[in-house]
């Protein structure tokens, strides 16, 4: 479920006319605007994208390409750098061209204009402690919007009335074009709003990929439409469950945890802290494994998009004279799961919709025929 591929069929299927400026802010940036580019050609004109890192293979040969990269989870001088742009590229948009942008999760830290009188450590400070707290996404971009000068549709009411497009990648619940990115390009709050609005991936759409995969291999498989939003440790605990109880042999779960972290907490992230909180409970289930990652390809402040454990993960630990509880406490979960080898590191996917985590049941026999640690299994998976 590429970033660029959403973009491409949504827009061969429906294309904007004449010429197009592209603005593209997220984690998926680069990979959305490929798919622009490739749907549209040289009906484009300019491209400004925001992203976080450099595409792995290197920064695309586009005509009038602009990119510009900020921070993520915390914002730094540069987002507020390219949310200046950012805003300055809407209000410099000749009458003539039609602006086209595209949204991905992570556009929250990396742009931003702070309110009159916010200076940057208040808004570091603010995603700091919002991240550290067990907070869900809605309210923590809710929190955001209050002390931005884009966020909230504030961008779109800079458009002045003019006709655009907006193409989203959800990571957020509901799928609401006010709340992705912090409503960078959601509807403007007052007065004239001719933007039209489409989301184009989510992680139902992850979570159907993947369904849809597991039955192609023969295995059963249970997907359930709901998505999950609690506390990375009670989900370990329900999902170990379900996975266990249940007959079928692939289970599939997509939404977004959240983690509580400690005064000073080791490195991590969410859907590490959830993955070492399960392997606890696999412990003694040689037949189950479970892997939880995040489809950007990040977890928290590291460059892990998760990991895959089995019923010898805590073993592992033992081996390596680390203690599972004593880890999850530290919320250093990244250090338990480096010394068991589960960590699962893809590097930037070109998307970003939330968190999968995917349970597999196999026969005792099968689970032994498979490598031994995290990594190698989830590239077999």
């Amino acid at each position: 479920m590429h970033g660029a591929h959403c973009v491409r069929v949504a827009l061969a299927a429906d294309p904007p006319s004449g010429p197009i400026r592209v603005a593209a802010v997220g984690k998926a940036a680069f990979a959305m605007a490929a798919g622009a580019h490739a749907a549209l050609g040289a009906a484009i004109d300019r491209t400004l994208v925001i992203a976080r890192d450099v595409p792995p293979d290197g920064v695309p040969a586009w005509p009038g390409l602009e990119a510009l990269y900020g921070a993520h989870p915390v914002p730094d001088e540069r987002s507020l750098r390219a949310g200046a742009r950012l805003l300055s590229w809407v209000q410099e948009l000749p009458p003539q061209v039609q602006p086209l942008f595209l949204v991905s999760g992570g556009a929250s830290s990396l742009v931003e204009v702070l309110a009159p009188g916010v200076g940057l450590g208040a808004l570091q400070e603010l995603n700091r402690a919002a991240l550290g707290q067990d907070i869900a996404i809605g309210e923590f971009n809710a929190r955001r919007m209050r002390i931005s000068q884009i966020k909230g549709g504030r961008l779109a009411a800079a458009l002045q009335g003019r006709p655009g497009r907006a193409l989203f990648l959800s990571d957020v619940p509901g799928d609401d074009a006010a709340v992705i990115g912090s409503g960078i390009m959601g509807p403007a709050p007052q007065g004239p709003d001719r933007v039209t609005r489409s989301v184009v991936g989510s992680v139902d759409t992850a979570v159907a990929c993947v369904a849809r995969r597991g039955r192609e291999l023969g295995l059963t498989v249970n997907a359930p439409p709901r998505r999950f939003e609690d506390s990375a440790v009670r989900l370990a605990a329900r999902f170990a469950h379900e996975l266990s109880m249940g007959s079928a042999q692939l289970c599939v779960w997509g939404g977004e945890s959240t983690l509580a972290l400690p005064p000073q907490p080791g490195r991590g992230g969410r859907n590490q802290h959830l993955a070492l909180s399960a392997a606890r409970l696999l412990a003694g289930h040689p037949d189950l494994m479970l892997l939880a990652v995040g489809t950007d390809g990040s977890d928290g402040v590291t460059e892990d998009a998760g990991a895959l454990v089995d019923a010898e993960t805590c073993a592992r630990l033992a081996l390596a004279e680390l203690d599972a509880d004593t880890c999850l406490q530290h919320a250093n979960s990244a250090a338990a799961l480096a010394a068991s080898g589960d960590l699962v590191h893809t590097g930037p996917t070109g998307t970003n919709v939330g968190d999968l985590v995917i349970g597999l049941k196999l026969s005792a026999a099968a689970a032994r025929a498979l490598p031994l640690h995290g990594g190698d299994r989830a590239r077999m998976l």
